[in-house]
C-alpha cells in the first residue's frame, strides 16, 4: 500500500511532465480502436445490408458470383421454368424471378456517370416484392414500361436527379433510355452503390439480351416454415445439383465474404500503421521515465536509505507507468471512437455513405486499447525501473542523477553492431536474389534487424554524427551553438531515443518514396521503350460492343487493336496445367507492344491455332518453341494449340501473358461467351495524331466510362495513381511523426527542468533570454536532423534494395527522389523548431533567483 501511495503521490505531482507521454499513449490507443470501430461498422452496415436485400431462399445458376459480372458482361441466368418448378416446393409463401447486372453504366442526358466515385458498383435490375424488405418508394411508383425507371434517393441527391429527367443504360447488350417515374429510399444504409431498377421484360431484354431468364429466384417461406426446410423442398422440386439454393444466412455470408476479405486489408494495413505508432511512442515513454528517475535520484536515494528495497522502488515507477497507460488508454478509447465517427464523416463526403447509426463498438475494443496501451506503456518504463532500483543510497545522497554504466553501454554498443552488420548482411543478399518471393522475406529480415540495429547504436552514433551537423550548421552561432552541441552530446542515450523515434517513421518515408519513385520511373521507361501504339482507352467497365463500334469507325486512325483475357486452363505436353488463361488479340498488337522474344517470332503466336507463352511458364513446365498446348476455354471447346514463340517475362507490362488471335478464340468460343475488349489500343495516320486524338475523344463522349489517353496521359495517370498511393500512405505515416514530435517537446521539456539550476546560472552570468531560447531550439533542431539522417540514410538503403526485387519483375530503374528527401530533410529542421517552441519558452520566463536556488 506504501508503494501505490508514493507512486500514485509522484504521478500526479508530476502530472505535466507525464501529459505529453499521455498523448502519445492516446494517440496511439485511438488508432487502433478507431481503426477497429469504423472496420466494425462497416462490417455492421453491409451485413444489415445483405440481410435485408437477401431472401429467405434464393435459387440461381450453379456458377454465379456474388458479384454477378462474368467475362461476357452478361449475368448468367436460368429458364424461367425453374421459376414455376420452385413455386410448386412445399412452403413456399410466393416465388418470384429477379434480373440483376453489376456490368451496367447509367448517365444523364449530359452524359455525367450517375454511379458512385468510391468504386461501389451500379446495379440495374428489375422491381421485385422482395426490394420491399430493404426500401420503400418514396416518390411516384414503380416503373411498369419499357420507357420508365426508378432510382434510389440517395443517388437521385448526389446527382440532382427529379422525376422526369431521362436516363441512358449502357450494358454489354445495347444502350436503353428511360424517364426518371419513382425514387425509392432504402430503409438500411446503402454504402454507396447506385440503383435503378425497370420493369421485368424490360430487365430482361436489356440486360440479359433475352425474355424468358431470371439471374435469381426470390422465395419466402410460410408461416411455420424455416429457410432450412424450404431450401431443402426447393432442391426436391427443382433437382439436386442443378442450380446453387442457398438460404438468407448462406446468401448474406457468401456476399459479405468478398466485402470481408477487403475489410480487412483495410484493418491490418491501418493496424500497421498503429503499430508504427506504438513503436515510436516506446522511445517517448523510455525518455520520459528516465529522465524522471534521473531528476528524483536524491528522492530515490533518501527512500533506500529509510529502508525502502529495490523491489519497492522498482515497482513505484512501474505502477507510475501503470496509472500512465490507463489515464492514456481511457482517453484514447474514447478519442478512438470519435476518430471512427469522423472517418465516417469523411467517407460519406467522398460518396460512401455510413450511418452514425450503425455506429458499433465491440466490447473487445476497449479492452483491447486498455491492454495494449498499459502494456507498451510498463514495458517501455521497465528499463527506466530497473535502473532507479540500482540506485544506492550514499551515491544518490551525493550525486545529481544516476551513474552510467560503462559496461552496459559496451555490451549494448556490440549488439546494436551485431544486429546492424546481420541486418545489412540481409540486405545484400535479398538484393542479390533470384526470385522476388524469396528476396523478399530476406529483405524484412534485413529490414528489421537494420532498424532494431540501429535504435541500439544511436547512441553511439550521436556522438559523430551530432558534431558533425553541428560543424556545418551550428559554428555560425558562436557560443550558442556551441552550447545547444555540448547539450545534445551530453546525454547520447538520451538523444539517440529521441532521434531514433523520429528515424522510424522518415525511414519508411524514405524508402517508400524510393521505390514509388522507382515504379513510375521504371513503368515509364518500359512504356518509352515497348509501347508502339499511340491511344489507350480504357475504363472500370469493360468495352461495351457499341463503344468498341464508335472506337474503329473513329477517322484518321490507321489500325485498332482488340484486347481480351479470356478464362481457360492450360495442360502442357509434360501434364501440368495452368488456369490463368490466355489473352485474345488482334495480330496488330505485335506493333502496338513491342515484347521480346527468346524464341520464335511473336507475330506467329498470332497464326491459325498457335499461340505464345511467357520464359517463365515455358521454363516451369517445360515447354519449348513447336511444342503443342491443351487450352480448354471455359464456356466453349478445348483446343490443341501449337507454341510459336516464347516471350521474355523480364518485363513489366503484360509478364506473363500468352497470346493468341482474336480469330483463333472465335473459333473455340461460342459467339455469346466471347467477353468484350478489357483494353482497346489505336494508332493514328502518319501526320494525323492531334486529329485522330481529339477524334476519339469525341467518340467516346457518349460513354464516360472510358477515358482515352496518348502515352504522355498514360504516364501521367500512373505517376498519379502510385501519387495518391504515397500520400495515403504518408497520411498514416503521420501518427508516427507527431508522436515522435512530442517525444522532442517532452525531452526538451524534461531537460529545461533537470537543469534549472544550470539555466538560471548562465542567466546570470549574462546570457539573455534570447540567446537561452535560440540554445534550445538550436538543441532541438540537431535532435531533429540527427534522427532525419539516421531515418532517411536507412529508408534510401531499404528502398534501393527493395527496387532490386522489383528489378525481377521488371521494374528495372532505380530512382532516388532527391527533391522529396531533402525536402524532408528541410522540414525536420522545422520540426525541431516547432517542438523547442513551449520548452524555450518556458526557459525563457524563469526566475533567475529561483532557478539559482533550485537544488
Amino acid at each position: 500500500m506504501t508503494v501505490l501511495k508514493t507512486s500514485m503521490r509522484n504521478f500526479f505531482a508530476h502530472k505535466g511532465r507525464m501529459a505529453l507521454s499521455a498523448v502519445a499513449v492516446l494517440l496511439s490507443v485511438a488508432f487502433v480502436c478507431g481503426t477497429l470501430v469504423f472496420t466494425d461498422t462497416m462490417n455492421t452496415t453491409f451485413d444489415k445490408l445483405f440481410a435485408a436485400t437477401s431472401s429467405d431462399v434464393t435459387v440461381s445458376p450453379k456458377a454465379a458470383k456474388s458479384d454477378n459480372t462474368p467475362q461476357n458482361g452478361r449475368p448468367d441466368s436460368l429458364p424461367a421454368s425453374v421459376l414455376e418448378r420452385a413455386k410448386k416446393a412445399q412452403g413456399v409463401k410466393y416465388a418470384e424471378g429477379a434480373v440483376s447486372s453489376m456490368n451496367v453504366t447509367v448517365v444523364n442526358s449530359a452524359n455525367k456517370n450517375m454511379g458512385s466515385s468510391t468504386g461501389a458498383p451500379t446495379i440495374a435490375g428489375n422491381w421485385t416484392r422482395n426490394d420491399l424488405r430493404s426500401m420503400e418508394i418514396t416518390s411516384g411508383h414503380a416503373p411498369r414500361g419499357p420507357t420508365e425507371t426508378m432510382v434510389d434517393a440517395d443517388t437521385a441527391d448526389k446527382h440532382h436527379l427529379k422525376l422526369g429527367d431521362e436516363l441512358r443504360t449502357i450494358a454489354v447488350t445495347g444502350d436503353f433510355k428511360a424517364r426518371i417515374v419513382g425514387i425509392a429510399t432504402f430503409k438500411v444504409t446503402n454504402p454507396g452503390a447506385a440503383v435503378v431498377y425497370f420493369d421485368t421484360a424490360t430487365a430482361q431484354r436489356e440486360l440479359l439480351g433475352t425474355t424468358g431468364r431470371f439471374t435469381h429466384i426470390n422465395l419466402s417461406t410460410a408461416t411455420g416454415v424455416t429457410n432450412d426446410t424450404l431450401k431443402q423442398n426447393v432442391i426436391s422440386s427443382i433437382g439436386a445439383g442443378a442450380y446453387k439454393v442457398q438460404t438468407q444466412k448462406e446468401y448474406s455470408d457468401e456476399n459479405r465474404s468478398g466485402v470481408g476479405s477487403f475489410m480487412d486489408v483495410i484493418k491490418y494495413a491501418m493496424l500497421g500503421f498503429a503499430g508504427i505508432a506504438f513503436l515510436v511512442g516506446i522511445f517517448l515513454i523510455i525518455n520520459t521515465f528516465s529522465m524522471l528517475v534521473a531528476q528524483r535520484t536524491r528522492e530515490i536515494g533518501l527512500m533506500r536509505a529509510i529502508g525502502s528495497s529495490r523491489k519497492q522502488v522498482n515497482r513505484s515507477v512501474l505502477v507510475e507507468a501503470t496509472l500512465l497507460g490507463f489515464f492514456g488508454s481511457i482517453l484514447g478509447v474514447g478519442a478512438g471512437v470519435g476518430l471512427a465517427v469522423g472517418l465516417m464523416k469523411l467517407m460519406s463526403a467522398a460518396g460512401m455513405d455510413l450511418s452514425t447509426r450503425d455506429l458499433t463498438v465491440k466490447a473487445t475494443t476497449p479492452v483491447i486499447g486498455l491492454v495494449l496501451g498499459v502494456v507498451v506503456t510498463v514495458l517501455a518504463a521497465y528499463l527506466p525501473a530497473r535502473r532507479a532500483g540500482k540506485v544506492s543510497p550514499m551515491a544518490a545522497l551525493r550525486d545529481a542523477g544516476t551513474p552510467a554504466d560503462g559496461k552496459a553501454g559496451l555490451v549494448r554498443g556490440i549488439i546494436g553492431l551485431v544486429l546492424t552488420g546481420a541486418g545489412t548482411f540481409a540486405l545484400f543478399t535479398a538484393a542479390g536474389a533470384d526470385k522476388a518471393s524469396d528476396g523478399s522475406l530476406v529483405l524484412g529480415a534485413g529490414v528489421v534487424l537494420t532498424l532494431i540495429g540501429f535504435v541500439i547504436i544511436g547512441p553511439l552514433l550521436a556522438g559523430g554524427v551530432v558534431r558533425v551537423i553541428s560543424a556545418v550548421l551550428l559554428r555560425f552561432f558562436g557560443p550558442v551553438g556551441r552550447m545547444a552541441e555540448r547539450n545534445a552530446l551530453r546525454n547520447p542515450r538520451r538523444t539517440g531515443a529521441t532521434g531514433a523515434a523520429l528515424m522510424i517513421g522518415l525511414a519508411l518515408v524514405a524508402c517508400l518514396s524510393v521505390v514509388g519513385s522507382s515504379m513510375v520511373a521504371s513503368a515509364t521507361d518500359e512504356l518509352d521503350k515497348t509501347v508502339g501504339t499511340d491511344f489507350i482507352i480504357q475504363g472500370n467497365q469493360r468495352i461495351v460492343p457499341q463503344a468498341a463500334k464508335a472506337i474503329e469507325t473513329t477517322p484518321g486512325l490507321e489500325h485498332v487493336t482488340h484486347y481480351r483475357d479470356i478464362e481457360a486452363k492450360i495442360v502442357a505436353p509434360d501434364g501440368s496445367s495452368d488456369g490463368d488463361g490466355v489473352t485474345a488479340a488482334d495480330p496488330t498488337y505485335a506493333q502496338d507492344l513491342h515484347r521480346k522474344t527468346t524464341a520464335g517470332e511473336l507475330t506467329a503466336a498470332y497464326g491459325k491455332d498457335s499461340m505464345s507463352v511467357g520464359s517463365k511458364f515455358a521454363t516451369k513446365h517445360h515447354v519449348k518453341l513447336g511444342d503443342t498446348l491443351t487450352v480448354a476455354f471455359k464456356g466453349g471447346s478445348t483446343a490443341k494449340l501449337k507454341v510459336a514463340a516464347i516471350t521474355d517475362d523480364n518485363v513489366a507490362i503484360d509478364q506473363g501473358a500468352r497470346y493468341l488471335s482474336t480469330e483463333t478464340m472465335r473459333k473455340y468460343l461460342p459467339a455469346d461467351r466471347i467477353p468484350p475488349d478489357q483494353i482497346m489500343f489505336a494508332s493514328a495516320k502518319n501526320g494525323q495524331e492531334k486529329q485522330a486524338y481529339a477524334a476519339l475523344k469525341k467518340s467516346m463522349e457518349q460513354y464516360p466510362q472510358y477515358q482515352v489517353r496518348d502515352q504522355s496521359d498514360y504516364k501521367q495517370e500512373l505517376k498519379d495513381q502510385i501519387g495518391q498511393l504515397l500520400n495515403m500512405v504518408y497520411g498514416l505515416l503521420a501518427l508516427a511523426i507527431v508522436v515522435a514530435v512530442l517525444g522532442v517537446i517532452n525531452t526538451l521539456a524534461l531537460s529545461v527542468v533537470e537543469r534549472t539550476r544550470e539555466i538560471g546560472l548562465m542567466r546570470a552570468i549574462g546570457m539573455s533570454r534570447r540567446q537561452l531560447r535560440r540554445m534550445i531550439r538550436l538543441e532541438s533542431v540537431v535532435i531533429a536532423l540527427f534522427g532525419a539522417l539516421l531515418g532517411l540514410g536507412l529508408g534510401m538503403g531499404w528502398g534501393a534494395t527493395a527496387q532490386k526485387l522489383l528489378a525481377l519483375e521488371g521494374l528495372k530503374v532505380l530512382e532516388i527522389p532527391w527533391p522529396t528527401i531533402i525536402g524532408v530533410f528541410i522540414g525536420s529542421a522545422f520540426v525541431g523548431l516547432f517542438a523547442a517552441l513551449i520548452p524555450a519558452f518556458r526557459a525563457g520566463r524563469m526566475n533567475v533567483l529561483n532557478a539559482i536556488a533550485t537544488d
